[in-house]
């Protein structure tokens, strides 16, 4: 049967033009066709019956084709381009790819190996000198590139002092009033109940002049959309509204924030920087959660409110700036004065026109236009159809008392909607109807944000970070949340 299958398979491998060999299971030369003898300059009865390896005086003693038949082949029915070069004593250098596989003579188990030679050498010689090509050309293209970033680095050095801070300048503008483009959907407030209508009322009495003002309330009511609101309005909306969150920075970046730096100002201070004075300056600048502000800074904020003088970090130069403050803060300032946490002169300059934000609870008639304005908005995003938001579900929504005011509704109807699988509204919360505690009028700001928070934690199973967790409902970011947490104290016990 063998030889019946030889003879048959000798006049195969005699018409295929690719050198082809074929083993015994102790790697033994069988056979091969003329294409192999003619390629590797081997003599039919040299290579019958003599181990491969040692084929043309050893030279067929190759380790990568030792690793091939004996290690990878075993552990597979055939492998395809083993790359193997090598140089040949009557040949020269050969790249050669190689592919084996495993066959059985029909009938019996007797096990046979093929094996297949590609000569690619001539291939590969062009691959690799068109590789080399490649690599000098983008040497010397690198070259040129780096020479010609060196002259535009010495021209640029022979502009002004003040040519590059107002390019500078105006770069940062750009780069911002993009990111607010980017962050924010709207521009307008919603609602209709003579609470919010309040609020409309007193943004229009002081949006035209230039007075500081500042904005009370608690988390969630919507304070930066009223600073917004209040610089669309005023003679600065051409400009970009500048804003800064005195809670979100450690307190030894926070002054290099607001009023800049020069270089080697402090470690890490590589580059001259701008602060948010400089770039506000002729604009509003809003300050969200002025409270927080550190109060060996305060002193710095006051200048700049009286005079509009300050200094960068690092520099003994005053510079002067036309800024509007709208600063904002959930906390009861009156009681951080007394405190001795906040300097009751900044509390007078801040305190000129107070704004109140009113909780989502003292205007329920507007949850329900808040509640389609959301749903709209985020089945746009999502890419999802609600049509109907059953009445049971607004019932429910008007019977909760959101802690967490707007940015606690905008959350939960958000993960309603991802929830949703057809076109009606379906609460994924549970809203729990919440009493009104009547000494809650008296309470301060930062009493209330605690037992908030700690509500909030509870009801998470103290669950700070991540999905559906304490920091995901009140709409902050974690590090904000853990910080709220140290300084009102709040831990789980």
């Amino acid at each position: 049967m063998e030889k019946s299958f030889l003879k048959i398979h000798n006049s195969i491998l005699g018409s295929i033009r690719e050198p082809l060999i074929l083993l015994s299971p102790d790697l033994k030369v069988i056979t091969a066709n003329p294409s192999f003898y003619r390629t590797f300059n081997v003599k039919p009865d040299e290579t019958e019956g003599v181990l491969i390896y040692d084929l043309g005086n050893r030279q067929w003693d190759i380790p990568k084709l030792r690793q091939l038949l004996e290690k990878v082949l075993p552990q597979n029915t055939s492998f395809h381009d083993f790359e193997v070069e090598h140089a040949f004593q009557d040949i020269g250098l050969k790249i050669m790819h190689l592919n084996a596989r495993r066959i059985y003579i029909d009938g019996s188990q007797t096990q046979m190996i093929l094996l297949a030679v590609e000569d690619v050498t001539e291939r590969e010689y062009y691959k690799r000198h068109l590789e080399d090509i490649v690599k000098q050309r983008t040497a010397e293209l690198k070259e040129a590139n780096q020479a010609l970033e060196l002259s535009r680095q010495k021209a640029e050095a022979a502009l002004s002092e003040i040519r590059v801070l107002k390019d500078q300048l105006e770069a940062e503008r750009a780069y911002l009033q993009e990111e607010i483009k980017q962050e924010y959907n709207f521009e307008n407030m919603i609602g209709q109940s003579d609470a919010i209508n309040y609020v409309f009322f007193k943004i229009e009495q002081i949006a035209a002049t230039d007075t500081n003002i500042l904005i009370l309330g608690e988390t969630g009511t919507g304070k930066e959309l009223a600073a917004r609101a209040i610089h669309a309005s005023s003679l600065r909306k051409d400009r970009a509204l500048v804003k800064t969150n005195c809670a979100t920075l450690p307190s030894e970046l926070i002054e290099s924030e607001l009023f800049g730096h020069e270089k080697g100002a402090f470690t890490g201070a590589h580059s001259k920087r701008l602060g948010r004075f400089e770039i506000a300056d002729g604009a509003t600048l809003f300050l969200d959660e002025i409270g927080e502000l550190p109060l060996e800074l305060q002193p710095k904020l006051l200048q700049v409110i009286d005079n509009g003088e300050f200094e960068r970090l690092g520099s003994s130069d005053t510079r002067k700036v036309n800024v509007r403050i709208i600063a904002a803060t959930n906390r009861n300032l009156e009681e951080e004065v007394r405190k001795g946490a906040f300097r009751e002169d900044l509390w007078y300059r801040l305190n000129i026109f107070p704004i109140t934000m009113p909780p989502l609870r003292d205007r329920l008639e507007d949850i329900p236009l808040l509640v389609h304005f959301f749903v709209d908005k985020i089945t746009k995003r999502l890419g999802k159809s609600i049509q109907t938001i059953p009445v049971h579900v607004m019932d429910t929504m008007l019977q909760y008392h959101w802690p967490g005011n707007i940015r606690e509704l905008e959350n939960v109807l958000e993960r309603a909607v991802i929830n949703s699988s057809g076109p009606k509204l379906r609460l994924v919360d549970d809203l729990k109807p919440r009493h009104k505690d009547p000494q809650r009028s008296e309470e301060t700001l930062e009493n209330f944000e605690r037992e908030y928070i700690k509500r909030v934690l509870e009801q998470t199973g103290w669950k700070v970070s991540g999905k559906n967790s304490a920091a995901e409902i009140l709409g902050l970011d974690r590090s904000t949340l853990r910080a709220r947490m140290r300084k009102l104290n709040i831990d789980k016990r």
